[in-house]
């Protein structure tokens, strides 16, 4: 069973738009999901919640109630990086938390996520997904290329428990890790993800560019990225599904 997470009521619907799913939903907790299959395979698509809590929390009750052999979060995110325009889709081949450190002479300075954060050292690279993940993602670009705006890229996601709404911040967080965009969730489903031995596929459409206009390119935008993510995740699961008949 694979199973596809999103944040927010207009990213379920684009999802529930492109995959096969009950009507009913089941409420586990907080998490509320919708079971159905796609291209042959159970599938749970499951409605998160914003934030990082919301998402572990999903990501927990898709994995130990359900099952789920693969994770998939798909969404929107706010640009980091001025080459990607409100539109792009990113595929997450590096995923880290960025708020979790220390704070010391009124500096914040971020590090490993887990880590006891005195002395240790400062977060500077993203962690990469592993080969395979990062293969299926390759193949995934190739298939959707066609089928959007622009083609889709390989990218690295860093995630907070905030909005991002301040050009400034989104300079220096660009600059300092190297990311092309920045979400609430992503990061923290990594971390579930790795704890359970889980493969985790991360797809996000740039809503707004994390500048000081960014809440309004988001309300304009957010309808279009998340069809455009959600085209994705129904490809993704469609490379899925070939990978697993090949190999029964």
């Amino acid at each position: 069973m694979y199973a596809i997470l999103c944040a927010t009521p207009e990213e379920l619907a684009a999802l529930k738009t492109a995959l096969h799913t009950d009507p009913e939903p089941q409420i586990h907790g907080p998490t509320t999901v919708w079971t159905g299959t796609h291209d042959g395979e159970p599938i749970v698509v499951a409605l998160a919640g914003i934030g990082k809590v919301n998402a572990a929390a999903a990501a927990t009750v898709l994995l130990a109630t359900f099952g789920a052999r693969a994770l998939v979060f798909a969404g929107v995110a706010g640009g980091l990086n001025p080459k990607f325009p409100v539109g792009s889709v990113l595929l997450g081949e590096r995923l880290a938390i960025h708020d979790y450190g220390v704070i010391s002479g009124r500096s914040f300075t971020p590090t490993a996520y887990g880590v006891i954060p005195i002395g240790a050292p400062r977060l500077t690279e993203l962690t990469a997904v592993s080969a395979p993940v990062r293969e299926v993602l390759a193949r995934l670009g190739e298939r959707v290329a066609g089928r959007l705006d622009a083609p889709p890229h390989l990218g690295g996601i860093i995630t907070a428990d905030y909005f991002l709404n301040c050009a400034e911040t989104r300079d220096e967080l660009h600059a300092a890790f190297g990311a092309d965009a920045i979400d609430m969730e992503s990061g923290a489903v990594a971390q579930v993800a790795q704890a359970w031995g889980a493969e985790l596929y991360v797809i996000r459409t740039l809503s707004d560019l994390a500048g000081e206009d960014s809440h309004l390119t988001y309300d304009q935008m957010v309808g279009m990225a998340a069809r455009n993510s959600a085209l994705c995740v129904a490809a993704l699961l469609e490379i899925l599904g070939e990978a697993r008949r090949i190999a029964t």
